[in-house]
């Protein structure tokens, strides 16, 4: 007998609830979008008009006066909101899945932590660039040893946005928890953690470009890490030029990426996971190359095949981990670990100096 679908609510339809979150709960057997939560009468219609069968609510207090109704609230509100929103779902009794960053510090991600542990419930970070293409590519490269010893990583989610967009993402005041490191610097910090463990030292350098912006929009960091890696990551609105996604290089070979994980823009575009064939997959084109010796660019290298990216496995785990069949795919505790480093990076590019976690 197929079980009876986990009912989901969903908090904020702004990018993240309407792209990502939205569309990948509702393509996830097992799941079923129950309810979402907007004042903004347009995105309610827009849910509706998305999911018929979708409830609307216009706050998140409306939610939870119907906690027994729910098994699952996702918050992918504005930042500052992620805290109490997730707090409050807790205390309703409800297992959380938060949007990244799931707080403003690694303190308040503990708390949210040992809060979830002491309600026996499930709290989980959504870092969905975790299942990119290219990362998942990555990964198998590292465990196969094609690299040999890994040496040296730099990451690079870059953009050429030369005029802010304004609203709270791109907002100098701290409460909104805006900025490009702790937006784009969540997922290359967490990709970094994941492959090449805890980090022992912390530089940043942090700068405004842009005549009309409040907050960091270049960002780089160099995180060294306990086993020895080096990770250079950048994240830029301001990048004219955009480099390789990934160069990775080890003891016997170096990986080279260009571009980025398809998912997104087709998410953007309205495909959706299930209905397309060939979901995640990329353009042999793309695909990077490992070698040593000489620059990719140059025909240097051998093109290997870009696994095809997997949006719809985080969900699908969170599923399983609801039912006791699976592991929690992204603790609070993670999350924690990498705001560590991000508070690092802010104190090290406001000070111009290197901190030792």
């Amino acid at each position: 007998m197929t079980a009876t679908p986990l009912r989901v609510g969903l908090i904020g339809y702004g990018l993240a609830g309407s792209v990502f979150h939205a569309p990948l709960i509702a393509a996830t057997e097992g799941l079923a979008l129950d309810t979402v939560v907007t004042s903004n009468p347009e995105r309610q219609q827009q849910a509706r008009a998305e999911f018929p069968d979708v409830r609307t609510a216009a706050t998140p207090e409306e939610l939870f006066d119907r906690a027994a109704e729910l098994d699952l609230v996702v918050i992918a509100s504005p930042n500052k909101t992620h805290v109490p929103l997730a707090t409050a779902a807790l205390k309703a009794g409800l297992p959380v899945v938060v949007d990244k960053p799931v707080a403003g510090t690694a303190a308040e991600a503990r708390g949210l932590a040992a809060l979830a542990e002491e309600r026996g419930l499930l709290l989980s970070v959504f870092q969905n660039r975790r299942w990119d293409n290219d990362f998942l590519t990555l990964r198998r490269l590292l465990a196969d040893g094609e690299l040999g010893d890994a040496w040296r990583f730099e990451s690079r989610f870059e953009r050429w946005r030369p005029q802010t967009k304004g609203g709270w993402r791109e907002s100098g005041d701290p409460a909104e928890i805006g900025g490009l490191l702790y937006d784009l610097g969540s997922h290359v910090v967490d990709q970094a953690l994941v492959l090449f463990g805890p980090v022992t030292e912390v530089y940043a350098e942090a700068d405004i470009r842009r005549a009309t912006a409040e907050t960091d929009d270049d960002t780089f960091l160099a995180l060294t890490h306990a086993n020895g890696v080096r990770s250079h990551l950048y994240v830029s609105a301001t990048a004219a030029q955009l480099g390789p996604r990934f160069r990775v290089l080890g003891s016997r070979a170096g990986y080279v990426k260009y571009g980025l994980d398809p998912q997104e823009a087709a998410l953007r575009e309205g495909s959706r996971p299930g209905a397309v064939a060939d979901w995640g997959a990329e353009d042999e084109s793309l695909w990077g190359r490992i070698g040593a010796g000489e620059s990719p660019l140059t025909g240097g290298g051998t093109p290997v095949p870009t696994l095809p990216g997997d949006y719809p496995a985080y969900y699908a785990a969170v599923a399983d981990a609801l039912r006791g069949a699976g592991p929690n795919p992204v603790t609070a505790l993670e999350a924690a670990a990498a705001l560590d480093v991000l508070e690092a990076a802010r104190r090290s590019a406001r000070e111009k100096v290197t901190v030792t976690l």
